[in-house]
């Protein structure tokens, strides 16, 4: 049985979360509590060094520490339905857009919120080392963020999915940025109706609800 390491309220779970979901694929749920620091416990370094959710255990010797790796994983061993692209121009574009979400999308809020929460002071970077809150970074991922927004919502224009005329791991990424971006006050709004279309239609897939 396939186990997934999950904390509920943080973003990356979240997609490897919907990812399986999308699959269909029936898996244990581990959840490790970031609020109390779990991830940095002796017990959850065993098993994930890099002290980062998600984590997925697929046998014994093997444990996935990243959504990447998640997702290249998943998709080699059940391919359908295909979520990384079917041919290799969709392959290419997928992958490339996949990444614009994470660095454009998710990044920036990540940015925003880790270097201005109280809560997160010496925690700027997930991981095993502490790293010191700039606040000036914090300017700059809300700032990115707004762009995010309004790049995607021209990106969208015309267009059902992110990538490739199909549903893939770009809109899940996608999805995930822009709900996360919750936690710096910036949400979709009516000057940016092609993606509150998106949105709305992503909401009607079941797995968003993972």
């Amino acid at each position: 049985m396939i186990t997934l390491y999950d904390c509920a309220t943080a973003p990356n779970p979240r997609r490897a979360r919907i990812f399986l979901a999308e699959k269909g694929l029936a898996h244990e749920t581990v959840q490790i509590d970031l609020r109390t620091g779990e991830q940095m416990s002796d017990a959850f370094r065993r098993i994930n060094p890099l002290c980062t959710v998600p984590a997925l255990r697929v046998d014994e010797a093997l444990v996935l520490s990243d959504n990447a790796a998640i997702a290249a994983y998943l998709e080699a061993q059940y391919p359908q339905p295909p979520l990384l692209g079917r041919s290799a121009q969709d392959k290419a574009e997928i992958a490339s857009l996949n990444w614009r979400m994470e660095f454009d999308g998710l990044m920036p809020v990540a940015e925003a919120l880790r270097n201005s929460s109280p809560a997160m002071v010496d925690r700027a970077l997930p991981g095993p080392v502490n790293y010191p809150q700039i606040p000036e970074l914090a300017q700059r991922g809300q700032a990115r963020a707004q762009r995010f927004f309004a790049e995607l919502n021209d990106h969208l224009a015309g267009r059902s999915f992110v990538a490739a005329e199909q549903f893939s791991v770009a809109d899940i990424t996608a999805v995930v940025a822009v709900d996360f971006a919750r936690v710096i006050k910036l949400k979709p709004d009516q000057n940016l109706p092609h993606l509150m279309r998106w949105r709305a239609a992503m909401a009607e897939r079941p797995s968003m609800q993972a």
